[in-house]
Protein backbone atom coordinates (compact mmCIF):
# COMPACT_ATOMS: atom_id res chain seq x y z
CA UNK A 1 0.00 0.00 0.00
CA UNK A 2 1.19 3.45 -0.66
CA UNK A 3 2.11 5.83 2.11
CA UNK A 4 1.41 9.00 0.17
CA UNK A 5 0.00 12.00 2.49
CA UNK A 6 -0.42 15.85 1.89
CA UNK A 7 1.37 16.80 4.76
CA UNK A 8 4.49 15.21 6.98
CA UNK A 9 5.54 16.85 10.37
CA UNK A 10 9.06 17.48 10.55
CA UNK A 11 10.67 19.30 13.14
CA UNK A 12 7.37 20.63 14.70
CA UNK A 13 6.53 21.85 11.24
CA UNK A 14 3.80 21.00 8.70
CA UNK A 15 5.43 20.33 5.49
CA UNK A 16 4.17 19.29 2.06
CA UNK A 17 5.27 15.35 1.58
CA UNK A 18 7.53 15.88 -1.21
CA UNK A 19 9.67 18.49 0.68
CA UNK A 20 10.02 15.76 3.76
CA UNK A 21 14.00 15.22 2.76
CA UNK A 22 16.54 13.97 4.26
CA UNK A 23 20.61 14.40 3.47
CA UNK A 24 22.65 10.81 2.39
CA UNK A 25 24.74 10.79 5.11
CA UNK A 26 22.21 10.98 7.45
CA UNK A 27 23.49 8.54 10.51
CA UNK A 28 20.90 6.81 10.97
CA UNK A 29 20.39 5.34 7.24
CA UNK A 30 24.10 4.60 7.77
CA UNK A 31 23.99 2.99 11.21
CA UNK A 32 20.37 2.26 12.14
CA UNK A 33 20.82 4.01 15.23
CA UNK A 34 16.60 5.33 15.01
CA UNK A 35 13.24 5.22 16.60
CA UNK A 36 10.37 4.42 15.64
CA UNK A 37 6.30 3.37 16.37
CA UNK A 38 3.20 2.63 14.72
CA UNK A 39 0.07 3.70 16.07
CA UNK A 40 -3.89 3.44 14.68
CA UNK A 41 -5.96 6.50 14.18
CA UNK A 42 -10.07 4.75 14.14
CA UNK A 43 -13.25 6.82 13.23
CA UNK A 44 -15.41 6.42 16.52
CA UNK A 45 -18.98 6.77 16.82
CA UNK A 46 -19.46 10.26 15.99
CA UNK A 47 -16.76 10.25 13.16
CA UNK A 48 -13.95 11.68 14.92
CA UNK A 49 -10.83 10.57 14.69
CA UNK A 50 -9.37 8.05 17.94
CA UNK A 51 -6.18 7.11 18.20
CA UNK A 52 -5.63 4.09 20.23
CA UNK A 53 -3.15 3.94 23.38
CA UNK A 54 -1.71 7.54 21.93
CA UNK A 55 0.04 8.65 24.60
CA UNK A 56 1.17 4.64 25.50
CA UNK A 57 2.70 4.74 22.30
CA UNK A 58 4.78 8.23 22.34
CA UNK A 59 5.99 7.28 25.83
CA UNK A 60 7.41 3.89 24.51
CA UNK A 61 9.20 6.28 21.77
CA UNK A 62 10.24 8.74 24.02
CA UNK A 63 11.81 5.87 26.21
CA UNK A 64 13.46 4.12 23.51
CA UNK A 65 15.02 7.95 22.26
CA UNK A 66 16.54 7.24 26.05
CA UNK A 67 17.28 3.71 25.86
CA UNK A 68 19.47 4.96 23.01
CA UNK A 69 21.36 7.18 24.36
CA UNK A 70 20.44 9.88 21.78
CA UNK A 71 19.68 13.24 22.40
CA UNK A 72 17.10 14.30 24.50
CA UNK A 73 14.08 14.58 22.49
CA UNK A 74 13.20 18.75 22.18
CA UNK A 75 9.54 17.12 22.00
CA UNK A 76 7.83 16.46 25.66
CA UNK A 77 4.95 13.86 25.31
CA UNK A 78 2.42 16.58 25.22
CA UNK A 79 3.79 18.03 22.18
CA UNK A 80 4.20 14.70 20.20
CA UNK A 81 0.32 13.98 21.23
CA UNK A 82 -0.66 17.32 19.28
CA UNK A 83 1.85 16.83 16.55
CA UNK A 84 -0.16 13.81 16.20
CA UNK A 85 -3.51 15.38 16.25
CA UNK A 86 -2.49 18.20 13.96
CA UNK A 87 -1.16 16.34 11.15
CA UNK A 88 -4.29 13.88 11.16
CA UNK A 89 -6.22 17.07 10.60
CA UNK A 90 -4.09 18.37 8.21
CA UNK A 91 -4.06 15.51 6.06
CA UNK A 92 -8.17 15.19 6.97
CA UNK A 93 -8.07 11.43 7.67
CA UNK A 94 -10.15 10.09 10.45
CA UNK A 95 -8.89 6.77 10.47
CA UNK A 96 -5.06 5.53 9.46
CA UNK A 97 -1.38 4.36 10.75
CA UNK A 98 0.83 6.84 12.39
CA UNK A 99 4.57 6.61 11.90
CA UNK A 100 6.47 8.67 14.50
CA UNK A 101 10.68 8.29 13.51
CA UNK A 102 13.36 9.86 15.92
CA UNK A 103 16.44 9.73 13.83
CA UNK A 104 20.23 11.10 13.59
CA UNK A 105 21.19 13.83 11.04
CA UNK A 106 23.82 14.61 8.73
CA UNK A 107 27.09 15.56 10.46
CA UNK A 108 30.18 13.10 12.07
CA UNK A 109 30.07 9.61 10.99
CA UNK A 110 31.37 6.96 12.99
CA UNK A 111 30.15 4.72 15.29
CA UNK A 112 31.34 6.91 18.14
CA UNK A 113 29.51 10.58 16.82
CA UNK A 114 27.40 11.60 19.57
CA UNK A 115 26.27 15.32 18.24
CA UNK A 116 24.30 14.78 15.21
CA UNK A 117 21.19 16.24 15.83
CA UNK A 118 18.19 14.67 16.05
CA UNK A 119 14.88 14.90 13.97
CA UNK A 120 11.71 13.86 15.20
CA UNK A 121 8.53 12.98 12.06
CA UNK A 122 5.45 11.98 12.33
CA UNK A 123 3.48 10.65 9.13
CA UNK A 124 0.46 9.16 8.55
CA UNK A 125 -1.13 7.25 5.64
CA UNK A 126 -3.82 5.17 4.69
CA UNK A 127 -3.49 1.32 5.59
CA UNK A 128 -5.37 -1.68 5.73
CA UNK A 129 -5.13 -5.37 6.84
CA UNK A 130 -1.14 -5.61 7.33
CA UNK A 131 -1.74 -9.14 6.53
CA UNK A 132 -4.74 -9.09 4.50
CA UNK A 133 -8.30 -9.03 4.61
CA UNK A 134 -8.24 -12.99 3.84
CA UNK A 135 -5.54 -13.86 6.34
CA UNK A 136 -7.81 -12.09 8.97
CA UNK A 137 -10.93 -13.72 8.17
CA UNK A 138 -9.68 -17.31 7.54
CA UNK A 139 -6.23 -17.26 9.10
CA UNK A 140 -2.74 -16.97 8.13
CA UNK A 141 0.55 -19.40 7.21
CA UNK A 142 3.41 -19.30 9.34
CA UNK A 143 6.88 -20.72 9.57
CA UNK A 144 9.37 -21.16 11.95
CA UNK A 145 12.28 -19.12 10.88
CA UNK A 146 15.85 -19.83 10.75
CA UNK A 147 16.29 -16.64 11.98
CA UNK A 148 16.52 -16.19 15.40
CA UNK A 149 15.17 -13.32 17.82
CA UNK A 150 17.89 -11.07 18.88
CA UNK A 151 19.66 -12.27 22.59
CA UNK A 152 18.27 -9.94 25.31
CA UNK A 153 21.56 -8.55 25.75
CA UNK A 154 22.38 -8.17 22.78
CA UNK A 155 19.81 -5.54 21.92
CA UNK A 156 17.57 -3.49 23.62
CA UNK A 157 14.25 -5.50 24.31
CA UNK A 158 11.86 -2.92 24.95
CA UNK A 159 12.91 -0.16 21.94
CA UNK A 160 11.78 -0.16 18.97
CA UNK A 161 14.99 0.32 17.03
CA UNK A 162 14.86 1.19 13.45
CA UNK A 163 18.00 -0.98 13.22
CA UNK A 164 17.11 -3.96 15.19
CA UNK A 165 14.50 -4.54 12.54
CA UNK A 166 16.91 -6.02 9.65
CA UNK A 167 16.54 -10.02 11.59
CA UNK A 168 12.84 -9.57 11.61
CA UNK A 169 12.94 -8.41 7.90
CA UNK A 170 15.11 -11.10 6.27
CA UNK A 171 12.72 -13.76 8.40
CA UNK A 172 9.89 -12.48 6.59
CA UNK A 173 11.41 -12.30 3.12
CA UNK A 174 12.54 -16.36 3.82
CA UNK A 175 8.67 -16.95 4.94
CA UNK A 176 7.61 -15.44 2.03
CA UNK A 177 10.38 -16.49 -0.93
CA UNK A 178 9.09 -20.57 0.76
CA UNK A 179 5.65 -19.79 0.02
CA UNK A 180 4.75 -18.88 3.81
CA UNK A 181 2.54 -14.96 4.60
CA UNK A 182 4.23 -14.57 7.33
CA UNK A 183 7.30 -15.96 10.00
CA UNK A 184 7.78 -17.10 13.70
CA UNK A 185 10.93 -16.39 15.81
CA UNK A 186 12.46 -18.18 17.82
CA UNK A 187 14.83 -17.33 20.67
CA UNK A 188 18.40 -18.22 21.62
CA UNK A 189 17.04 -21.14 23.28
CA UNK A 190 14.62 -22.47 21.14
CA UNK A 191 11.67 -20.55 22.69
CA UNK A 192 8.65 -18.93 20.80
CA UNK A 193 9.24 -15.14 20.83
CA UNK A 194 7.19 -13.41 17.83
CA UNK A 195 6.33 -13.13 14.56
CA UNK A 196 8.35 -10.43 12.25
CA UNK A 197 6.65 -7.66 13.61
CA UNK A 198 3.30 -9.29 16.04
CA UNK A 199 3.33 -10.84 19.20
CA UNK A 200 1.27 -14.31 19.67
CA UNK A 201 -1.14 -15.63 21.59
CA UNK A 202 -1.71 -19.59 21.99
CA UNK A 203 -4.95 -21.54 23.37
CA UNK A 204 -4.06 -24.70 24.78
CA UNK A 205 -6.21 -27.87 24.40
CA UNK A 206 -7.35 -27.41 28.02
CA UNK A 207 -8.07 -23.91 27.34
CA UNK A 208 -5.09 -22.29 29.14
CA UNK A 209 -4.52 -19.01 26.86
CA UNK A 210 -0.32 -18.57 26.97
CA UNK A 211 2.00 -15.74 25.64
CA UNK A 212 5.66 -15.49 25.67
CA UNK A 213 6.64 -12.95 28.64
CA UNK A 214 8.30 -9.79 28.51
CA UNK A 215 12.05 -11.16 27.98
CA UNK A 216 12.72 -12.24 24.36
CA UNK A 217 10.22 -10.12 22.93
CA UNK A 218 9.24 -6.67 22.24
CA UNK A 219 6.40 -6.53 25.02
CA UNK A 220 3.57 -5.10 22.07
CA UNK A 221 1.00 -2.67 23.64
CA UNK A 222 -1.68 -4.67 21.66
CA UNK A 223 -0.58 -7.57 23.32
CA UNK A 224 -1.28 -5.75 26.58
CA UNK A 225 -5.05 -4.79 24.77
CA UNK A 226 -5.50 -8.27 25.03
CA UNK A 227 -4.35 -9.46 28.31
CA UNK A 228 -6.60 -6.17 29.34
CA UNK A 229 -9.46 -7.13 27.48
CA UNK A 230 -9.32 -10.64 28.70
CA UNK A 231 -8.70 -9.68 32.50
CA UNK A 232 -12.14 -7.39 31.42
CA UNK A 233 -14.11 -11.04 30.37
CA UNK A 234 -12.38 -12.61 33.74
CA UNK A 235 -10.09 -14.90 31.73
CA UNK A 236 -6.61 -15.50 32.90
CA UNK A 237 -3.12 -14.54 30.43
CA UNK A 238 -0.20 -16.69 31.65
CA UNK A 239 3.12 -15.02 30.35
CA UNK A 240 5.43 -18.32 30.01
CA UNK A 241 8.21 -19.59 27.83
CA UNK A 242 7.10 -22.41 25.45
CA UNK A 243 8.60 -24.40 22.52
CA UNK A 244 7.56 -24.52 19.21
CA UNK A 245 5.77 -27.61 19.41
CA UNK A 246 3.10 -25.96 21.71
CA UNK A 247 2.22 -24.31 18.54
CA UNK A 248 1.63 -27.65 16.76
CA UNK A 249 -0.68 -28.73 19.67
CA UNK A 250 -2.44 -25.70 20.32
CA UNK A 251 -6.19 -25.23 19.48
CA UNK A 252 -5.81 -21.48 18.27
CA UNK A 253 -2.78 -19.89 17.63
CA UNK A 254 -3.09 -15.77 16.63
CA UNK A 255 -0.96 -12.92 16.15
CA UNK A 256 -1.42 -9.26 17.61
CA UNK A 257 -0.02 -6.45 16.80
CA UNK A 258 -0.94 -2.44 15.58
CA UNK A 259 -0.34 -3.23 12.24
CA UNK A 260 -1.53 -6.88 12.04
CA UNK A 261 -4.74 -6.05 14.83
CA UNK A 262 -5.97 -9.63 15.63
CA UNK A 263 -4.86 -12.14 12.77
CA UNK A 264 -5.82 -16.40 13.40
CA UNK A 265 -2.87 -18.46 12.44
CA UNK A 266 -4.53 -21.47 10.24
CA UNK A 267 -0.82 -23.57 9.74
CA UNK A 268 2.86 -24.00 11.53
CA UNK A 269 5.03 -25.31 9.41
CA UNK A 270 2.29 -26.68 6.94
CA UNK A 271 0.72 -28.29 10.33
CA UNK A 272 -3.40 -27.03 10.62
CA UNK A 273 -3.88 -25.45 13.50
CA UNK A 274 -7.50 -27.10 15.25
CA UNK A 275 -9.74 -24.64 14.78
CA UNK A 276 -8.59 -21.31 12.84
CA UNK A 277 -9.99 -19.04 13.65
CA UNK A 278 -11.30 -20.71 16.61
CA UNK A 279 -13.87 -19.02 19.09
CA UNK A 280 -11.51 -17.44 21.36
CA UNK A 281 -9.43 -15.94 18.68
CA UNK A 282 -12.90 -14.75 17.29
CA UNK A 283 -13.89 -13.18 20.50
CA UNK A 284 -10.86 -11.34 20.53
CA UNK A 285 -11.16 -9.65 16.96
CA UNK A 286 -14.57 -8.79 18.25
CA UNK A 287 -13.59 -7.17 21.59
CA UNK A 288 -10.71 -5.72 19.94
CA UNK A 289 -12.46 -4.11 17.35
CA UNK A 290 -15.23 -3.35 19.74
CA UNK A 291 -12.50 -1.01 22.05
CA UNK A 292 -10.98 0.34 19.11
CA UNK A 293 -14.30 1.84 18.23
CA UNK A 294 -14.67 3.68 21.48
CA UNK A 295 -17.90 0.46 22.32
CA UNK A 296 -16.24 -0.65 25.56
CA UNK A 297 -16.81 2.10 28.31
CA UNK A 298 -13.87 0.76 30.30
CA UNK A 299 -11.51 1.18 27.38
CA UNK A 300 -12.67 4.32 26.35
CA UNK A 301 -9.83 6.07 28.39
CA UNK A 302 -7.04 4.65 25.87
CA UNK A 303 -8.14 6.63 22.38
CA UNK A 304 -7.09 10.21 22.37
CA UNK A 305 -10.12 12.31 20.25
CA UNK A 306 -8.39 14.25 17.68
Amino acid sequence: MGVRSEYIWFDGQLVPYADAKVHVLTHTLHYGLGVFEGIRAYAQPDGAAGVWRLKEHLQRFLDSIRMCHMPTCPHSLDDLMAAVAETLRANKMTEGYIRPLAFLGDGAMGLGARNNPLHVVIAVWEWGSYLGDDGVAHGVRVKTSTMVRHHPNATLQRAKVVGHYVNNILARYEANDDGYDEAIMLDHQGHVAEGTGENLFIVEQNGRVLTPPGINILPGITRQTIIDLCALDGITVVEQLFGRDALYVADEVFMVGTAAEVTPIKSVDRLPITYSPGPFTKRMQTRYDDAIHGRIPEMTKYITVC
